[in-house]
């Protein structure tokens, strides 16, 4: 079954770093599923969302890009 958050990011990136945290937390208190993405590992989503990263999907579709807020991303999955 795949996740229903997916976090596209890479490593070495701070704002990843960030989005990590707060997707593992929520994710962990409410009880979803997440799971991670890297942009080196597949050249499509690297041409993709170079530029965008972190990008959160939910539901397949995105959520946010660059800064997750975590009120916000709580919501969406509460939704």
């Amino acid at each position: 079954m795949d996740p229903r958050v997916v976090l596209i990011g890479k490593s070495g990136c701070h704002l990843c770093d960030n989005a990590r945290l707060i997707i593992a937390k929520v994710c962990d208190e409410l009880g979803e599923t997440w799971g991670e993405l890297s942009i080196l590992d597949d050249p499509q989503l690297a041409d993709q969302y170079f530029e965008s990263i972190p990008v959160v999907m939910i539901d397949g579709k995105i959520h946010d890009k660059w800064r997750v807020d975590e009120a916000r991303f709580r919501s969406a999955l509460m939704k």
